[in-house]
């Protein structure tokens, strides 16, 4: 059963937290446009268009500093809690510090619920409309630098099976000097080469030009030469190249099977997609971990009133995104396991909020 101070905490988180957000947003959005403006007038972009893209910036921008907002928020009302004296008054009437965390904790859940809803379903095609928007308006290079190195690509398509392209077209979906090789117990069987394979949207099959197929026999190979062979193969062309953002576009269940397919082609960029997987779970962990954290920080009244209280929540907020941005580099580039470099902001600030913790109920 909620009380009359646990709905009125309650409210004050949830209202504070929204509030934060409802200043912070336009801010961000009127920072945005000046540093964006003169590329925007520059490539004459379609009012609609600026106006889906800003949407979607909110939705990405509201997501990505969410840590933030929440723990000043917390910060804030909490200080001004303390500040007032009532959280003396609560503690002094025989509720202790844990009971007078529950609310918070129920603050958090909603949140935490929210935003992993979020993450699942309604960031995946905010980041999608974003990052597009970035890459065809606003960065040299267009749709091209969307897909990172599109040159010397190697793929596993299946367990026995491997392709190769020096470079990729993504406009006429032609890829230049194909090549496919099959395996069967460590040995060659085939070889397909050819200078150039195109394919058809229509027919949903693939043209290879000056194509050849060699068929290696136990005492003599067969070659087969055509100047134009139709034929169908496991891979779609435009996943030789995905654009350099696309598990950050995919809701949870198309990530999974994403992830599964890309697990089985041997990618190099398997870490980097395993990073946005764990990373839906960790952040909304972090609400309760950023909650008690600010609620011990901010529960008790100091020397310099509530400045000193956002001073210290600032550097805390500020650095926790710094470790998860920096784990989550690590996690891509380095041998460190994405799973552990996720979670190893939420672990450490965990073990923190629970030193302070201690300390506030003492």
């Amino acid at each position: 059963m909620l009380t009359i101070i646990d709905k009125y905490i309650l409210k004050r988180y949830l209202a504070t937290f929204t509030v934060m957000l409802l200043l912070f947003i336009p801010i961000g959005i009127v920072v945005d446009v000046s540093e964006k403006i003169n590329k925007i007038l520059e490539n004459k972009v379609p009012i609609l268009d600026i106006a889906i893209y800003y949407y979607n910036f909110t939705v990405y921008f509201a997501s990505s500093l969410f840590p933030i907002f929440l723990f000043l928020s917390v910060i804030w009302f909490t200080s001004k809690l303390a500040n007032d004296t009532e959280i003396i008054a609560i503690l002094s009437s025989g509720i202790s510090f844990t009971r007078f965390l529950r609310p918070y904790i129920m603050g958090a859940s909603i949140v935490s619920v929210f935003v992993l809803l979020m993450g699942f379903f309604v960031v995946p095609a905010a980041s999608e409309g974003f990052n597009n928007f970035r890459y065809t308006y606003l960065r040299g290079g267009g749709k091209e630098s969307m897909r990172g190195d599109n040159t010397d690509i190697y793929r596993q398509i299946s367990n026995d099976e491997f392709i190769y392209v020096n470079s990729f077209n993504t406009d006429s979906k032609t890829a230049f000097n194909f090549s496919l090789e099959k395996f069967k117990n460590e040995k060659l069987v085939h070889k397909i080469t050819a200078s150039r394979i195109q394919w058809n949207p229509k027919e949903k099959n693939y043209t290879m030009y000056d194509y050849s197929k060699r068929t290696v026999g136990e005492l003599n190979d067969v070659i087969e030469k055509l100047p134009e062979k139709k034929a169908n193969f496991s891979f779609d062309l435009e996943d030789l190249t995905p654009v350099v953002y696309i598990a950050e576009t995919l809701s949870l269940g198309k990530l999974n099977a994403f992830i599964k397919k890309e697990r089985e082609r041997g990618s190099s960029n398997i870490n980097v997609y395993l990073v946005v997987l764990y990373k839906k779970y960790s952040v909304p962990v972090s609400a309760f971990i950023l909650t008690i954290i600010a609620v011990a920080v901010s529960s008790m009244k100091r020397r310099g009133g509530m400045g000193t209280n956002l001073a210290i929540g600032i550097a805390l907020a500020f650095a926790f995104v710094f470790f998860d941005k920096i784990f989550g580099v690590l996690a891509e580039k380095s041998s460190i396991p994405p799973l552990l470099a996720v979670w190893l902001p939420n672990i450490a600030f965990g073990i923190l909020a629970l030193y302070l913790l201690r300390n506030a109920k003492r």
